[in-house]
C-alpha cells in the first residue's frame, strides 16, 4: 500500500538567499532521480561561485542590519521554538517531500526525522542565553573575562542520509550562538532544506540569516569552503571530502572546521550479553536501518566464539526477513541507497571481499524487486582477515562482517581501526568489563548495552582519528560556532 503518491509531490526548487526562493536561471542544472524508482522528479540548479559569494555578502549584511547577534538571546530563542513549532506542524508537508527523493520512509520521517528535527531547534533555542562568558581568576585590582561572540557567517554543508536532521543540528546550533548561516544541502537530498527555509521565515528569522545556494561539491561546496569571508565551516559527510574542506579552509582563512566524517564502528560483544534475542535485533537494526547508511553504522561485529553461532542464526534470520520497498511503500522494511552509483560501489568492495577469501554468509546481493530502484540485500561476511576490504573500507551500506575471538584482550584488539574512531558499541553484562571496553576503544561514542543515539541531544556526537574534529549535538556544538574574546581591566586606584 502507498502512503503517498510520488508523482504528485510538490517540490520547491531553487536558491534561498535575502529569505526568498530563487529561480536557478539560466545556468547548469542537474536531474535529481529517486532513490526508490530511479526516476528523475525534480531538476536542482547549480550554484557557482559568484552566487555562493551573493549569498555571503547578503548573509553578512542580513547578520548587521538584523541584528541578530545583539537582540536579547531569549528573543533569538523564541524565535528558534517558534520555528521549532512550524516544523512539527508541517509534517504533512516535510514528510513526503523528505521521503520522495530520499533514503527515509515516510513511516520514519514522520515517527523520527521531524520530531528529531523540531527538538533539536528546541534544545539548541535553550542555550542561547547560557554561553555568555566567564571571570577570570586574576589579581585583585584587575577584573579579567572571557566574552563569547558569534563568528557572523558560518558555512554550512550536509549529507543525504538524514537530511531534514542534519540541517537542524547544523543550522540550529550556529543561528542559536547569533550567527547566519549559508547552506549547502547535498544535491542529491536538497529540496526539503528549502521547506525549512520557508518556515524559518514564518517563525520570523530575520531575512538573510539563514540562506541556501544548491549545487555539487566539486564547483558549489568548493566555493564556499574557500569564501573569504565564510568565518567558520562545518560538514558531514566522507573524510576523503572533509579533508577537501579542512584543506580549503586552510587556505583560504585559516578558519575553524567541525567535521563528523567517515566510520568503521565496532559492535563488540562478549559471551555473558544478556538476552540473545534483544541483542540481535539491536545489531540487525545497528546495520540494516536507513540500509546501513549510517555514519554511525555498527558495520563490524566482534564476538565472542561461545555465543558466535547462535548470533550469527539469529542475523540470518533477520536479515532474511527485510523486505525492500520504496520510500513509500508502508509494507517495506529495507530503504534504497541513495544511488545506483552507490549501490554498484557496496557490490564491488562485497566482491572485492570475497575474492580476498571472505565467505558470504547471506545477501550480498542487489535486490532488483523494485525495478530501477537501487536497494542492496543486508549482507552478512565471515572469515574476515584484518586487511579484508570489507574490515577496512567503510561501505555504507547494509553490510556487517563478522570476526570472533576467545579473550577480551582479542577482542579489543580486533575493535581497534587503523583510520576511524566514530563510535562502538559493547555488549557484556559485566560493568566492570564494559567500563574497561570504554576506556580502551578509541571513539567519539561508545555505547554500552544498546546501539545508536537517542532523543537525548545533550550527548555530543563526533569521532577520533579520521572520523572527524569537533563536536555536533550538546553545549558542545554551540559552543563550537562560539569564538573568545579576553577582556582585561585594570581598576587599580591612581598613584
Amino acid at each position: 500500500m502507498q502512503t503517498f503518491d510520488p508523482d504528485l509531490i510538490s517540490v520547491p526548487s531553487g536558491h534561498f538567499i535575502g529569505g526568498k526562493l530563487l529561480a536557478g536561471g539560466a545556468g547548469e542544472a542537474l536531474d535529481v532521480l529517486r532513490p526508490s524508482d530511479g526516476r528523475a522528479y525534480a531538476a536542482l540548479p547549480l550554484g557557482d561561485a559568484e552566487l555562493v559569494d551573493h549569498a555571503v555578502q547578503n548573509a553578512w549584511a542580513a547578520w548587521r542590519s538584523s541584528d541578530w547577534a545583539g537582540r536579547p538571546p531569549r528573543e533569538r530563542a523564541r524565535v528558534l521554538r517558534r520555528w521549532a513549532d512550524l516544523v512539527e506542524a508541517d509534517s504533512a508537508v516535510l514528510g513526503p517531500l523528505e521521503a520522495v527523493g530520499s533514503t527515509r520512509p515516510l513511516k520514519d520521517v514522520l515517527a523520527w526525522d521531524v520530531p528529531f528535527t523540531a527538538e533539536g531547534l528546541r534544545f539548541f533555542a535553550e542555550y542561547a542565553d547560557k554561553l555568555g562568558g566567564e571571570v577570570a581568576a586574576t589579581r585583585s585590582d584587575n577584573l579579567g573575562l572571557t566574552v563569547s561572540e558569534p563568528y557572523g557567517v558560518v558555512g554550512a554543508i550536509t549529507p543525504w542520509n538524514f537530511p531534514l536532521v542534519m540541517v537542524s543540528w547544523k543550522v540550529g546550533a550556529a543561528m542559536a550562538a547569533g550567527n547566519a548561516v549559508v547552506l549547502k544541502p547535498s544535491e542529491l537530498t536538497p529540496f526539503s532544506a528549502l521547506r525549512l527555509a520557508e518556515l524559518a521565515i514564518q517563525a520570523g528569522v530575520p531575512p538573510g540569516i539563514f540562506n541556501i545556494v544548491q549545487g555539487d561539491g566539486r564547483i558549489t561546496g568548493d566555493a564556499l569552503s574557500r569564501h573569504p569571508r565564510i568565518a567558520k565551516m562545518t560538514f558531514t559527510g566522507s573524510t576523503r571530502t572533509g579533508a577537501a574542506i579542512m584543506a580549503a579552509c586552510a587556505l583560504h582563512g585559516p578558519k575553524p572546521v567541525t567535521l563528523e566524517l567517515g566510520g568503521k564502528s565496532p559492535q563488540l560483544v562478549f559471551d555473558d550479553a544478556p538476552n540473545l534475542q534483544r541483542l540481535t535485533g539491536l545489531i540487525a537494526g545497528a546495520i540494516t536501518g536507513n540500509a546501513g547508511q549510517v555514519c554511525v553504522a555498527g558495520s563490524r561485529l566482534i564476538v565472542q566464539k561461545g555465543i558466535a553461532p547462535a548470533l550469527i542464526d539469529g542475523l540470518l534470520t533477520r536479515f532474511a526477513a527485510q523486505r525492500p520497498g520504496a520510500t513509500w511503500d508502508e509494507a517495506a522494511t529495507l530503504p534504497p541507497i541513495i544511488s545506483a552509483l552507490q549501490a554498484s560501489r557496496i557490490d564491488s568492495i562485497v566482491r572485492r571481499a570475497d575474492q580476498a577469501g571472505a565467505q558470504i554468509l547471506g545477501g550480498g546481493l542487489r535486490s532488483t524487486i523494485c525495478g530501477d530502484g537501487a536497494y542492496y540485500l543486508p549482507t552478512l561476511i565471515a572469515n574476515v582477515a584484518a586487511d579484508n576490504p570489507a574490515v577496512v573500507e567503510e561501505i555504507f551500506g547494509p553490510v556487517l562482517t563478522v570476526q570472533t575471538f576467545d579473550t577480551e584482550e582479542e577482542g579489543l584488539a580486533l575493535a581497534a581501526h587503523e583510520h576511524y574512531g566514530l563510535a562502538a558499541g559493547v555488549h557484556t553484562a559485566d560493568i566492570g568489563r564494559a567500563l574497561r571496553a570504554m576506556r580502551q576503544i578509541s571513539a567519539g561514542t561508545v555505547w554500552i548495552n544498546r546501539y545508536g543515539r537517542s532523543a537525548d541531544f545533550v550527548i555530543p556526537t563526533g569521532g577520533y582519528h579520521q572520523s572527524g574534529i569537533g563536536k555536533d549535538l550538546g553545549r558542545q556544538a554551540v559552543e563550537a560556532n562560539l569564538r573568545l574574546k579576553s577582556v582585561l581591566i585594570d581598576f587599580a586606584a591612581p598613584q
